[in-house]
């Protein structure tokens, strides 16, 4: 995994960690938002809205509709990353 990548999944990781109540040695790339999670749409948000620095001023929405692992965020943040 390249070094930016590792950043985002550790911060991916102490977000879900603080806010959501998710034990840390729950969190594998291959977890699923939803499914191992139960994040909802308005928890997938904020989760998404902690990387803004990572993503372009004007966001589409479905550019989220992809997302379901920690992986897939990761893979969104660094494709999109300024």
């Amino acid at each position: 995994m390249a070094a930016l990548e590792e950043e985002l999944f550790s911060k991916i990781r102490e977000i879900l960690v603080s806010e959501f109540d998710i034990a840390e040695d729950e969190i594998s790339l291959d977890s699923d938002l939803v499914e191992d999670f139960d994040l909802d749409s308005i928890d997938a948000a904020e989760l998404i809205v902690k990387f803004k620095e990572y993503l372009p001023p004007k966001v589409d929405a479905s550019m989220f509709r992809e997302i379901r692992t920690v992986r897939d965020l990761i893979e969104l943040l660094v494709k999109n990353a300024k």
